[in-house]
């Protein structure tokens, strides 16, 4: 069963929901959010009592290594996006088959874009050294950015 609930939002925010409603599940997404949130607080509050065994804190580092990746993956993802709205067309097709994620800095064509895009993520993130899996996510969020952006436009041009 569920409930319906009344939450209040500013005006800029209602109106770039209206003009993506039919692009999201909204009440969805409020659900996860509220749920995750919640989820944080109850585990918070039993790492607090102590009352964690070891099976117990290897599942709440499994979750959070996901929000984590998850989080490298979205923001690779808009990047993606975003550099193929300023691309031009012959390095987007040159993006679209490029897969060597592990040398990406070093790439002949998108190499000083991706060295300056590794290094603010690493100036954000301090633990990251080399091409490590954050990196490697991000870079497979960036890919996943660029062909979404392909889908859309390759059958108008």
């Amino acid at each position: 069963m569920t409930k319906k609930v009344t939450v209040s939002i500013p005006d800029l925010l209602h109106e770039k929901m209206e003009k993506w409603r039919r692009s999201f599940n909204l009440s969805k997404m409020l659900q996860e959010a509220i749920a995750e949130a919640i989820q944080r607080k109850e585990d918070f509050q039993k790492r607090i009592q102590g009352d964690l065994d070891l099976c117990e804190i290897i599942d709440r580092l499994k979750r959070e290594k996901e929000r984590s990746e998850g989080n490298f993956f979205e923001t690779g993802r808009h990047d993606g996006t975003a550099w193929a709205k300023t691309a031009h067309y012959e390095d987007i097709q040159y993006a679209l088959s490029w897969e060597d994620l592990e040398n990406a800095s070093r790439d002949s064509i998108l190499g000083g874009y991706f060295a300056e895009r590794i290094g603010k993520i690493k100036r954000k993130d301090m633990r990251l050294e080399g091409i490590d899996e954050y990196i490697r996510v991000y870079l497979t969020g960036w890919k996943k950015g660029l062909d979404e952006f392909w889908d859309e436009v390759k059958g108008k041009l």
